[in-house]
């Protein structure tokens, strides 16, 4: 059996057009207002890990300099990966498995503010086929959007329900940057921008970074009254030729599903990495969501898109709401690559 992992304190960064400082500033933030929370020393870190993308920075090795962020010293065990923080917690969930450490710092962080995200990430697709054509993310999420319009599986009045409730729901998030109640008949009379899709179905480009202590069973239990175990983590890919999915379906989405046993009991909460609309309506069908679930009551990355961090920040607001009491179990998404090309899972639930 593996062994029991709690989340004992989460932080974030409210999610910004442009923060004014560097990612090492908001890192240092986070991981002070982490140890306060527990009361513990920065020594008492066993591992950090962090989630980042050299892409936007437009440097190598950039994700260097965010380590003084932790102020990790002296020094500890130390990781990072080129993907959301979510995969960072995937990382730091197996390390604490050895047995061999107690407690782990994960964090995430992303500033698309410096430099143009549809410019960016069209590098990061396949070099032979879709880089040269400039397929960015809003252009693949319109592909997407089109193929479940014309498989009957959604419609454009669907997208705005998607928007409307979202940004509804930011209203009474201190950490979205967009928060707007807007009627779906407001937006649907809104022009195109990347057809099907209005700007109002892209999220925001945004700053921000989000982060998390995790420690096994007895720490966790030390550490904090309300510890929210990690009853279930996994993640998948699909083919990053999208001439060979099927973009109105996530089949890496549901086999995760079965990973973390995502139906081994009732989900009272989902927060999905929705980065575009079109997004929800495949998720919703793959995880095969009970009617009756919350869905994003955040606001999702609709109202706030940190890249790098919005997945961590899935798991942070799915967590939040088990300790406040009103979620008993929950699951949190984030997605990375074009058109829900990567999907994890992670599965919380109170004591």
């Amino acid at each position: 059996m593996p062994e029991e992992i709690a989340i004992v304190a989460v932080a974030q960064t409210p999610a910004r057009r442009r923060y004014a400082d560097s990612e090492p500033s908001m890192l240092m933030e986070l991981t002070n207002r982490l140890l306060a929370e527990t009361g513990l020393p920065r020594s008492a870190v066993d591992f950090t890990i962090a989630g980042s993308c050299d892409y936007l920075s437009g440097l190598p090795f950039a994700f260097v300099s965010n380590v003084d962020g932790f102020g990790a010293w002296p020094p500890v065990y130390e990781s990072h990966l080129e993907m959301d923080g979510a995969w960072a917690l995937f990382e730091a969930w197996v390390r604490l498995q050895m047995g061999d450490i107690d407690i782990a710092l994960v964090a995430g962080s992303g500033k698309s503010s410096p430099g143009s995200p549809r410019e960016i990430f069209p590098l990061q697709t396949d070099p032979y086929v879709a880089a040269p054509l400039g397929l960015d993310p809003v252009s693949v999420a319109g592909l997407q959007a089109r193929a479940l319009l014309d498989a009957g599986l959604a419609t454009e009045r669907d997208f705005a329900e998607v928007v409307s409730r979202s940004r509804r729901s930011g209203l009474s998030n201190p950490n979205a940057q967009v928060k707007k109640d807007v009627a779906v008949d407001a937006l649907l009379k809104e022009p195109y921008y990347a057809s099907p899709l209005r700007k109002h179905d892209l999220p925001p480009i945004s700053d921000g970074a989000a982060a998390v202590l995790i420690a096994r069973g007895k720490r966790a239990r030390e550490l904090t009254k309300r510890p929210v175990w990690i009853r279930g983590i996994d993640h998948r890919i699909d083919s990053h030729h999208l001439g060979l999915r099927d973009l109105t379906d996530s089949p890496s989405c549901r086999i995760a599903a079965k990973g973390v046993d995502l139906h081994g009991g009732p989900i009272d909460v989902a927060e999905l990495c929705v980065r575009y609309s079109p997004e929800e309506i495949v998720l919703r069908r793959a995880l095969e969501l009970a009617p009756g679930t919350q869905i994003n009551p955040s606001g999702g990355p609709l109202c706030g898109h940190p890249v790098m961090a919005t997945g961590l920040v899935r798991v942070i607001e799915v967590a939040q709401r088990i300790r406040e009491g009103s979620a008993r179990r929950g699951v949190a998404h984030a997605a990375s690559g074009p058109a829900l090309q990567q999907n994890l899972l992670c599965v919380l639930e109170a004591s």
